[in-house]
């Protein structure tokens, strides 16, 4: 197909590639403006834009779709679908209408459940059994149009958002080969979502990573996974600022907050259901460290108590 590809991330940029590699014509790619990155905060390319400037692909970032100029130009594609992952703006209706087949999104839940931006962390944090790639035909509001075909995937015990994110990138780069295939031939069936049954993956808030120790364990441990790699599960000790990136629930019982245990095994920490045994942490501006490591430059012992990193100074 003669296709327009609508992507920022890593999560698109796979897709990208693998659209490439089925043979489909790009002739053009949308990205967000390049952003600053690195310790120099310099602007860079997203990972779209990087690839599809190795492929010799035509690349286009506007800052929005709205704009009459930027709707001639996809107009001018004479596009048969549009491919959107992961894109970052909002396309119009009047867009939408432009391709023959319309746009075709790639998203990274089983919906109707989990519409919104931040699917993969949402499911982990809710402690979803399992989550998948929904190929979605897409109409002008939140994720609401009717699904295409879609893959389930089982959410593993020791899954982050990194792990989870690279596994469905996987089926997502797979599925929308298979789906363009079956759609041009009119082989897709569309059913529409029950709206009933929707619910919102609201955008990550930098708050939500503060572990609250009155918390369940286990609710804890699933912060854990799904804030790695980014923001990090967050908590202090003595005003010092921790990331927490691996944990796993034990038994145990004391004041939320306290430690209960200091060891190479691990720093166990009491919480409002259950402990939290912390694995691999991270003091500001260091690096990540096994709780061995850890304690050999920072001893903490049992009894001490654990912060909320919101109350703390850097």
């Amino acid at each position: 197909m003669r296709l327009i590809f609508a992507g920022t991330p890593v999560f698109a940029a796979r897709s990208l590639a693998s659209l490439l590699a089925a043979g489909h014509e790009v002739v053009l790619v949308l990205t967000q403006p390049d952003r600053p990155a690195g310790r120099g905060l310099r602007p860079a390319p997203s990972a779209v834009k990087a690839l599809a400037q190795a492929r010799g692909l035509s690349v286009y970032q506007p800052l929005s779709l709205k704009d009459p100029e930027a709707q001639a130009r996809l107009r001018a594609a004479a596009a048969d679908a549009m491919v959107v992952a992961a894109y970052g703006l909002i396309l119009p209706a009047a867009v939408l209408a432009l391709p023959r087949l319309g746009a075709i999104n790639i998203h990274a839940s089983l919906l109707p459940r989990w519409r919104g931006a931040a699917p993969i962390q949402r499911a982990i944090l809710a402690g979803d059994a399992c989550t998948g790639i929904s190929i979605m035909q897409m109409d002008p509001g939140m994720d609401t149009g009717p699904v295409l075909t879609a893959a389930a995937l089982p959410i593993a015990a020791e899954d982050t958002a990194a792990s989870l994110h690279d596994k469905l990138a996987q089926i997502g780069a797979r599925l929308i080969v298979a789906a363009l295939e079956q759609l041009e031939r009119g082989q897709l069936g569309v059913q529409a979502q029950d709206a009933t049954a929707a619910t919102y993956a609201a955008k990550i808030a930098k708050d939500e990573a503060e572990i609250d120790w009155n918390e369940a364990a286990a609710a804890i441990e699933r912060k854990v996974r799904a804030f790695n790699p980014a923001p990090g599960a967050s908590a202090a000790a003595r005003g010092c600022r921790l990331k927490i990136w691996r944990a796993r629930v034990v038994a145990g019982r004391g004041a939320p907050g306290t430690i209960l245990e200091a060891g190479a095994t691990g720093i166990i920490v009491a919480c409002g259901r259950d402990a939290l045994c912390v694995l691999e942490l991270q003091r500001a501006g260091g690096k990540k460290l096994t709780a061995a490591q850890f304690l050999a430059g920072f001893a903490l012992a049992a009894g001490e108590r654990l912060e909320f990193s919101a109350k703390t100074t850097i």
